[in-house]
Order: C-alpha cells, then sequence, then structure tokens
C-alpha cells in the first residue's frame, strides 16, 4: 500500500509531524506552511532532495495534492482550517485545541459528518505510556466501574514565552482564559474510560506576577470539577504553577492505577502503578504492581514521552484502513474540551455547575449554532468574554515590546530551534 501523502500546517510545532513523515514506512510529507519566512528557510535546508513543497499561505498550500493534512498553526485558529480542508477532500490530524466556540463546535461535528473525511484529535498525552496502558486495562475490568480521577498539566511557560508568543498582544497564549488549554489534563482521564462528561464546575486562580510580565491576561490556572455520565469525577487542574507536573491517576471500584510522579525520578509517565485487587467494594490486602508497559511499534523516542509517535501513528493506519487505529474522534475530542470551556462559563456565573451538550445529538447543537462567546475579539462578536472573572487585565503595551525584543534576539543569536511547542504559524 502506497505512504499517506500529508500537508503540514505550522512549521514550529509540526516539525515532530513532519520528522515522523520521513521516518515512517507509512506515510511522507509532501507539502508545509508557514508565515514565518525563517521557519520556511530552515525546512528547505532541512528537506533538500525530499520533493517537499512550501508554502506561506494556506490557500495555496491546501490545493497541494495530498491525501491529508496536519493542523499544528494557532491553538484557538483549528477548526476553520480543519473544516476547509475536509471540504476540499482532505483528511484531518488536528492538533489542540480542537475549537474555540461552540459555533465552531457544531460546524466541525457537522463537516466530519457530511464529507465522510477522517478527523484525529491530537491529544497526544493520551498516548503516553502509563496512560495509554491504563486505557488498556480499564477495559479489561482491571479496577472495576470508574469512581474519580486526577489529571495534572502544569506548565510554567515563561521561561519560553518570547518564542510562543513573539510578542504579540492578541496572540491566543496572552488572551486565553483560565481553563482554556485543558485536554491534556482531562483528556487521558476520559480516553481510559470511554465516558461522556454531563456537568462542570470551574475555579480559577487570580493574576500573578509572572503572567502579568510577560503579557498573559488569564489566571494563573484552572480547575475544572466533572461529573461524568456514571457519576464518576474528574478533578483537572493545568495552568502556569512554577513547577511543572504530568501526572494521572484513576481510582474504581476494584483499586486505583496511576502513573510515577515527576519529581519521584521513577520513570514518571512510562511508569504506571496498579494497585487493586479481584473484588468491588470488599477491601482485601493491597498488591501492588509496578512495570513499565511494553510499546507496540517502538516510539523512536519522539517527544512528549514518546506519544507524539502513536498519535500519528494511528492517523494514518486509520487512514490506511486499519480498523485497530486508536484515533481520538471529533465526539471525543469534544468531550475533553468543552468541559474547560463551560468551567468558564461555571466561573463567571460564580461558581455554578454548568451541563455539558451532547453534541452528538442534532437537536442540542440547534442550540448552540451561533453561540461565539470566546475571549478573542475577532472571533466572538458582541459575545466577547473577558479573560478572567475580575476582567481582562490592562497591559501596557511596552511588555509586549520587551517580549518581541527578547525573541528578535533569540533569533539574531541563533537561539531558536524546533521544539514541541504549540507555537503555530
Amino acid at each position: 500500500m502506497k505512504k499517506v501523502r500529508i500537508g503540514v500546517l505550522g512549521g514550529h510545532r509540526g516539525t515532530t509531524m513532519i520528522e515522523y513523515c520521513k521516518k515512517a514506512d507509512n506515510a511522507e510529507v509532501v507539502a508545509i506552511c508557514d508565515k514565518l519566512p525563517e521557519t520556511l528557510e530552515a525546512h528547505r535546508q532541512k528537506s533538500e532532495g525530499m520533493n517537499i513543497a512550501l508554502y506561506d499561505n494556506f490557500d495555496d498550500f491546501i490545493q497541494h495534492d495530498m491525501d491529508a493534512v496536519v493542523l499544528a498553526n494557532y491553538a484557538n485558529e483549528h477548526a476553520p482550517f480543519a473544516i476547509k480542508a475536509m471540504k476540499l477532500g482532505k483528511h484531518v490530524f488536528s492538533e489542540v485545541l480542537p475549537v474555540q466556540t461552540m459555533k465552531e463546535a457544531v460546524e466541525l461535528i457537522e463537516a466530519v459528518e457530511e464529507t465522510g473525511k477522517i478527523y484525529a484529535y491530537g491529544e497526544n498525552y493520551c498516548y503516553m505510556a502509563a496512560p495509554y496502558e491504563m486505557k488498556r486495562l480499564y477495559a479489561e475490568g482491571k479496577i472495576g466501574e470508574f469512581e474519580y480521577g486526577e489529571g495534572e498539566y502544569i506548565h510554567n511557560c515563561e521561561p519560553i514565552w518570547p518564542k510562543i508568543t513573539y510578542g504579540e498582544r492578541n496572540h491566543w497564549r496572552n488572551t486565553m482564559y483560565s481553563t482554556f488549554y485543558c485536554t491534556h489534563s482531562i483528556g487521558p482521564i476520559i480516553h481510559i474510560t470511554g465516558l461522556r462528561p454531563v456537568s462542570v464546575t470551574g475555579f480559577e486562580s487570580t493574576m500573578n506576577e509572572r503572567m502579568l510580565r510577560v503579557g498573559g491576561q488569564k489566571g494563573q490556572f484552572g480547575i475544572e470539577m466533572i461529573t461524568l455520565e456514571n457519576g464518576g469525577i474528574i478533578k483537572s487542574i493545568h495552568g502556569d504553577l512554577y513547577r511543572d507536573s504530568v501526572w494521572y491517576c484513576v481510582y474504581g471500584s476494584k483499586g486505583r492505577m496511576e502513573c510515577a510522579r515527576e519529581d519521584a525520578e521513577a520513570g514518571h509517565t512510562h511508569q504506571i502503578y496498579v494497585n487493586c485487587d479481584e473484588f468491588s467494594g470488599q477491601y482485601r490486602e493491597k498488591h501492588i504492581e509496578s512495570y513499565r508497559p511494553v510499546r507496540e511499534p517502538d516510539d523512536r523516542d519522539f517527544g512528549h514521552g514518546g506519544s507524539d509517535f502513536y498519535s500519528m501513528y494511528n492517523f494514518v493506519e486509520k487512514i490506511r484502513g486499519n480498523g485497530q487505529a486508536d484515533i481520538i474522534d471529533v465526539y471525543e475530542a469534544m468531550d475533553m474540551f468543552l468541559p474547560g470551556m463551560f468551567a468558564y462559563r461555571s466561573i463567571l456565573k460564580g461558581g455554578i455547575p454548568m451541563e455539558i451538550p451532547n453534541l452528538r445529538e442534532r437537536a442540542v447543537r440547534e442550540q448552540w449554532r451561533d453561540d461565539t462567546a470566546c475571549t478573542d475579539p475577532k472571533v466572538a462578536g458582541d459575545m466577547l468574554l473577558p479573560t478572567c472573572a475580575s476582567g481582562t487585565p490592562d497591559i501596557d503595551d511596552g511588555v509586549y515590546e520587551v517580549v518581541k525584543e527578547k525573541w528578535e534576539k533569540m533569533k539574531v543569536d541563533g537561539k531558536i530551534h524546533f521544539v514541541a511547542s504549540k507555537a503555530g504559524v
């Protein structure tokens, strides 16, 4: 079977997907699109002799002869590009996040249904070794019925702010709300259990100096307390606390599974601990298993704990007709993202619980078809939301000028390199 021909929009975050296509035996990269000339030039130099077309605008890029598109552009702009690509006959792999408004959510789902094209959501943290092993064990009934879980994605981005925002005042990272970037913490628990979220209550921290001095306009971190369809509860926390942390824990009626804490230096998300018994509700002496799950095929040392490899591998295999390929479809993508969106609506209403719409139902979609509420002025129209419950802070232009100067200096000093960030195009 011939290789799947892939185009990549976004030459920074997209570097991982580009490298996958160069090394894989089931895909090849045929086109790259980015708005920054230096990014395109870097890829030209790295791809000499490989017949990869380079574009600086999406409209020309999307006309290229290819089977699928990877969207690694700005996190709040994926849906419009995904819809256009599918309507032009391309399969879509969308980086996080899937949408930024309910209007986009409705339109994206209907584009998938109408075109029949494959849509895969790139929530790579689901494919990290420990949480993915938890998914397998949960399906086997190892810990019984889900009761409670926790997901953490803490990432202090202040040190890298210049090279992920470029000093742009209206960059999505500066204008997002506290619970927007939520699927790294929520997603793996949803993927493990397969359960749909039905309601959420949101919490946000106050503003802090670390965010303000780089131009971030949101609360420092957000929390979602999510009720699932079976009555189980997820606690999700994510944001810019000082020390990074990625961690997942799942409780069931027969026990608990979790990955190693980073500070334990015991394998982190590659190490799983399982503490359960054969009973449900009848406590027995604990029996702890601890091991590193075997990964097949080999992750080849790709980024984010190897998860970047598996998210792309499954997408390509799905296109090639592999019925066992484990992708995150558009409905599951919404189950991962909508809790964050409605947690923020909960925050703005004083912390009351909010129902999470089930957009699998056409009648439910009609209620949200024209809802453009978000913190992006270009999209929200008269439904513009503040970036935190206390209002959008007034940050001096000089802050963004300083960040931009640091970005420009990084380029001059040669300190810019392709990293696995969501820098976008």
